[in-house]
């Protein structure tokens, strides 16, 4: 059975501030530490150790600076292991605040400790939900830290109110969460909004690599359904979603699903595009997926190319420009979808099928007209070109729209394009020419010394000899040196830029990448077709309340839209 044997952590410094063993008899984190650090790096997350007695499965996880260990002397699931470092790191961040520090740790032990004993027991996960430790971990008040700095109990009798001066409190156990706390794991008992509203935010990262051709190598979009709840009681929902190809067609696009426990899974396997859950209390990510944007054969059809893809942009790398091939050229095009989208003004509903919510109506979403899939708008647009290392510098940058600058230290160069010059915006182009290292020949010379390609006649003598006498000291025999042609010139030079462009040729990039974002469209064309609250099934909901709902579509790409040239 997999247990988790210990949990040590490290600040940035690799010192330890916290140790904490759960069973068993594992390794010191001292001497984990040396052997984590001795592997190689990147560093895996699952690192077999063999100098220890005995042998030692390390399971590692490195969040805001820190170092998570935790080792394991058995067989046991990797996955197991690591998806509890990830939910300690979570819980540690959501108890004692963003970003998470040492010096937080160290300050509040007492809330570390209670949070590491809930969430394991004797090797067994037990409870890693973030609301129900809530309501099982007593995080520190004021007044708590105040009494703990002069060295008295917490519940002292004299901060706790008595029928008399002199009598002391009876002691009293605290109620358990059974007796008190949610029967559902993931929502809090009790829970209250003055203002009942629920948001739905989808998005989408691109991973899209291009061929010099134009033909689209591998089009992948991993995306993220991010659900806001603040209502009030036990909610029941039911989230519908649609693809281009309808309900049916749901299941050939959400691929590799995975979901938040909330989720019905028996539900999702009978009607697909169906997410029955009662969500947590606040943010939480209710569903992951994977999406190929390429068809199903994408190498026999031969159009899967950018404009199949529908995105945003589209850039073009030309290489080897200018006299001596020092020069290179970027154009980016935005597609007319997006630029009109930005100073259009008229606008529809993301949701065309659903209407703004009645008086009564529970299925209904309001949206942004600005930011709806009728009326995307790009933003954030930067182009990075990376460059190789023998590039010395840029002697012009030269864009028709934005800013450019060259990081020697990177070695890319970064074109921004702001956002008010997007709206207006249909094709951009930089220009960039570009400065070897200095040993590299330049101007036709080398190390100090002409080379020359004329030749030299000397004057015959009057016996023919074509010989001077050296003492003779006539000027007859002085060699004279024969005026080049022009042919010759315009040779030489021809020759001398080809030899440049062959070396300005191990200069120029091998590609290009892109970062945008859009508001109001998916590259997988999933929509949210309805929002529905079960109240048959709902508790503590209220009469004739009706939350506030509202959808929102993202789609980002981080360096992920690659052009090869």
């Amino acid at each position: 059975m997999s247990a988790i044997e210990a949990l040590y952590i490290f600040d940035e410094h690799n010192n330890v501030i916290l140790e904490h063993v759960y069973t068993a008899r594992p390794p010191l984190a001292k001497v984990l530490l040396p052997l984590w650090l001795a592997q190689p790096d990147p560093r895996p997350s699952v690192i077999y150790v063999s100098n220890t007695n005995p042998p030692t499965i390390l399971h590692s996880l490195i969040q805001n600076r820190l170092l998570f260990l935790s080792p394991c002397s058995e067989d046991t699931e990797p996955l197991l292991i690591l998806e509890f470092l990830h939910r300690v790191a979570d819980a540690l961040e959501e108890f004692l605040g963003s970003p998470l520090l040492a010096s937080k740790i160290e300050n509040s032990y007492d809330v570390v400790a209670q949070l590491l004993g809930e969430m394991c027991d004797a090797g067994t996960v037990c409870n890693t939900e973030p609301d129900a430790l809530r309501d099982a971990v007593e995080a520190p008040s004021w007044m708590k830290s105040l009494v703990g700095g002069l060295g008295l109990p917490a519940s002292s009798p004299a901060f706790t109110p008595s029928s008399s001066s002199f009598s002391l409190q009876k002691p009293q156990l605290r109620q358990t969460l059974s007796n008190t706390g949610s029967t559902i794991p993931w929502r809090r008992a009790n829970v209250r909004h003055t203002s009942n509203e629920m948001y739905v935010d989808m998005v989408e990262t691109l991973s899209v690599v291009m061929a010099p051709s134009g033909r689209c190598l591998s089009a992948i979009a991993n995306g993220t359904i991010a659900f806001t709840c603040k209502v009030s009681g036990v909610p029941d929902l039911l989230l519908t979603l649609t693809s281009p190809g309808g309900r049916m067609g749901i299941e050939k696009v959400f691929e590799l699903p995975v979901f938040h426990p909330c989720v019905r899974l028996p539900r999702w396997r009978e009607r697909p595009g169906e997410l029955s859950f009662v969500p947590p209390d606040g943010r939480f990510v209710l569903a992951g997926y994977e999406v190929d944007l390429l068809p199903s054969p994408p190498i026999s059809s031969g159009i899967s190319n950018s404009s199949n893809l529908q995105l945003p942009a589209a850039i073009d790398v030309q290489t080897s420009l200018g006299p001596t091939g020092s020069d290179f050229e970027v154009r980016l095009t935005l597609s007319n979808r997006f630029v009109s989208g930005a100073t259009s003004g008229s606008a529809t509903s993301s949701l065309s099928s659903i209407q703004p919510p009645r008086p009564g109506s529970t299925g209904g979403f309001r949206t942004n007209s600005a930011n709806t899939s009728a009326n995307p708008t790009v933003q954030d647009l930067i182009v990075r070109v990376p460059l190789p290392k023998t590039v010395r510098n840029l002697n012009d940058l030269r864009p028709s729209r934005g800013e450019a600058h060259y990081a020697p230290g990177d070695g890319t160069v970064e074109w921004t394009l702001l956002n008010k010059d997007i709206t207006s915006l249909s094709t951009a182009v930089l220009r960039c020419t570009v400065v070897g290292q200095a040993g590299e020949e330049e101007n036709g010379a080398t190390n100090g010394y002409e080379i020359r390609t004329d030749t030299y006649d000397y004057d015959e003598n009057e016996d023919g000899t074509g010989t001077s006498s050296y003492q003779s000291g006539t000027s007859s025999g002085s060699s004279k040196r024969r005026e080049p042609s022009s042919t010759n010139t315009v040779e030489d030079q021809d020759h001398r830029d080809m030899r440049k462009v062959r070396q300005n040729a191990t200069l120029m990039p091998s590609g290009a990448n892109v970062s945008f974002k859009v508001k109001g469209w998916l590259a997988s064309g999933i929509k949210v077709d309805s929002l529905v609250i079960n109240t048959k099934a709902s508790r503590g909901l209220g009469v004739g309340v009706t939350p506030y709902k509202g959808v929102k579509y993202v789609t980002a790409s981080k360096n992920g839209f690659e052009v090869r040239c």
